[in-house]
């Protein structure tokens, strides 16, 4: 007889907005287990499993703390109450929690004060209001009234055929009421569900009297929590043009010839390990919420290019495409290659840039294979006894994607009427080994010397994009920014392989700059100038860092354009190392990747010949 073995849930801690998807293994009649769904409509041996979801309601509501999510809140900041601040972030559990987010909690104040928070609707929504007044900071653990408001639930959440206003399914019990959820296998949790317990429970039931044939199985969640809410970053005008007047109803600017590009190494599940990144909750390191999490942030950007890195295949293919394509995003995708990998090919992580359809659509695509590279480099420098050694130190997996597209908007600058506005983007991951230093090098100088083909031959603006492995003032950087690599650089002594001589050779014609340098030469004073400059290294012109985790801060990451036919108008402000550091490093619940996403908006000019 069907019946079910074991219930888990890969997170115990359920978040808004983040799909539950219990592990249910059962045991088929012919003994065998298998944890494929047993559907009504696909029944075995005239059985199927029903599932359920409740929620607890309790005369006593809880609030959960602000910092520590998972905890419950014992202090509420009145003054948030009174900012009208959206009042999950007034709560805190204990007082030196407070006490030590007093410095990131005193600038929701500022920015209250300074400005209505025009996302304060939307939290509202989502976190629900939970009560309470009063000045000062006042006790929180007594708990707050059930009859509360409560939001109606997301339309867009699929959680089974349950009403949407559902009526007690038992009795009270203690003080406590049972409410059904939802009736399929996965849940996705609303703001209705936030401070309360979830019930799953599933039993098979027979087809033709829809009695129930076994034991019933259950588990318990934790309480449920709103999704973290990171402060929005602000887009930074330079050159003195005033992006932050010139914003369409979207968030994008809707000056003729403008656009924006991103660049973000958003994590690979498969690297994101509690044992790399054992500071972070569970709960924010697991894919489901990341995810999520990840796909807002993006999405909040309203970029129209988006350069990812370390997309896995099987997210590509089953989340980000499908769900970036609903905002209206085309997107392309170069895995990486597969010589040293040995796992599921599914896992193998890549490269992936998405452009939105109204403004851009796709004239070409190469996908540059630096295993390939390096097959034809050992095959015509390298001797053949030395042919298997000199493979094992190249061949790395890495892959560059590069798109030419062309402008659906009038840029003004073309220099014949009616010749298209074409644009060249470059998205790569450099292999990350420090060990590697000539690895790094040399597929740095192999994919520029591919660009400055592309670059005769159309003679196009360009944006090189992404994760470069390599800190400012390294030869990578150096050769990228300043098109060479002094013959002395201190890298160009691991070089075991004899391929990055003569040093003469490493150079190319881009002319590339690297946007956020804008940031070091911006002339004038003002408080958003300033707070970006101190963010700046100025022995190198670049950030203080794009990598935080607890053994690294560093920039790894990097936007670079030719300065003869782009010029950069406007920035992603930058974050500060402190805000940072009270979750330890990055990943942490509000920022769901250990390298911070990086924007920069352009215009074309008007182009000189190269």
């Amino acid at each position: 007889m069907l019946s079910v073995l074991r219930l888990h849930l890969p997170s115990d801690i359920p978040i808004v907005g983040c799909e539950l998807t219990p592990y249910v293994l059962l045991r088929r009649p012919d003994n065998s287990v298998t944890n494929d769904d047993v559907s009504e409509s696909n029944p075995l041996d005239g059985c199927f499993v029903r599932y359920k979801w409740y929620r607890i309601h309790s005369d006593k509501r809880v609030a959960m703390c602000s910092v520590h999510p998972s905890e419950q809140a014992t202090l509420q900041c009145i003054g948030c109450v009174k900012a009208k601040i959206p009042v999950a972030r007034s709560y805190h559990c204990t007082a030196k929690c407070f006490s030590d987010a007093w410095q990131h909690h005193r600038a929701l104040h500022e920015r209250a004060a300074s400005a209505v928070n025009e996302n304060g609707a939307e939290e509202d929504d989502m976190f629900g209001r939970m009560g309470g007044s009063g000045s000062g900071v006042v006790n929180a653990a007594a708990g707050l009234n059930s009859s509360g408001s409560i939001t109606s639930q997301s339309p867009n959440l699929n959680n089974g055929s349950a009403p949407p206003y559902p009526n007690p399914v038992s009795e009270r019990s203690g003080g406590e009421t049972w409410f059904e959820v939802g009736r399929s296998r996965t849940y996705t949790p609303t703001a209705d569900d936030i401070g309360h317990v979830l019930k799953f429970e599933c039993v098979v039931v027979d087809l033709d009297t829809r009695i129930p044939v076994g034991p019933v199985s259950t588990l318990l969640t934790s309480r449920v929590i709103p999704a973290p809410c990171p402060t929005p970053r602000r887009l930074i005008p330079v050159n003195g043009v005033d992006i932050v007047g010139n914003l369409d109803a979207d968030g994008r600017s809707g000056s003729a010839g403008a656009f924006t590009v991103l660049s973000y190494n958003i994590l690979s599940d498969a690297y994101a390990t509690s044992e790399t990144y054992s500071y972070c909750p569970s709960w924010a390191l697991s894919w489901p919420y990341r995810k999520q999490n990840l796909l807002r942030e993006i999405i909040g950007y309203h970029a129209d290019i988006l350069c990812l890195q370390e997309v896995q295949s099987d997210h590509f293919e089953d989340f980000f495409a499908p769900e970036l394509e609903k905002h209206g995003y085309i997107a392309v995708y170069k895995r990486k290659t597969s010589e040293v990998f040995n796992g599921n090919g599914r896992v193998i992580d890549g490269c992936a840039t998405f452009f939105r359809r109204d403004r851009f659509s796709l004239v070409k695509k190469y996908e540059v294979e630096f295993n390939k590279a390096a097959q034809s480099l050992t095959d015509a420098l390298v001797p053949n006894a030395q042919k298997k050694t000199a493979l094992n130190r190249l061949l790395k997996d890495n892959v560059a994607l590069i798109v030419v597209l062309e402008a659906k908007f009038s840029s003004h600058v073309v220099d014949t009427p009616g010749k298209r506005q074409l644009l060249c983007v470059a998205n790569t991951h450099v292999n990350v080994h420090q060990d590697l230093k000539d690895v790094k090098l040399w597929q740095v100088h192999t994919l520029l010397k591919g660009l400055e083909k592309i670059a005769v031959s159309a003679d196009i603006p360009m944006l090189v994009c992404g994760d470069f492995n390599s800190t400012p003032g390294s030869a990578p950087h150096a050769l990228l920014a300043m098109g060479k690599v002094d013959p002395l650089h201190p890298d160009l002594a691991v070089d075991p392989l004899g391929i990055l001589r003569p040093p003469s050779k490493l150079t190319h014609q881009l002319p590339l700059v690297s946007a956020y340098s804008s940031f070091a030469r911006m002339m004038g004073v003002g408080g958003n100038l300033e707070s970006q400059r101190r963010k700046m290294d100025s022995a190198t012109n670049e950030p203080l860092f794009t990598n935080c985790t607890r053994d690294f801060l560093g920039t790894l990451d990097y936007i670079f354009y030719t300065a003869d036919s782009l010029t950069v108008e406007s920035l992603l402000e930058l974050l500060d190392e402190e805000s940072l550091r009270k979750d330890t490093a990055l990943p942490s619940p509000e920022w769901s990747s250990d390298h911070i996403a990086l924007l920069a908006g352009f215009r074309c000019m008007p182009r000189i010949r190269r």
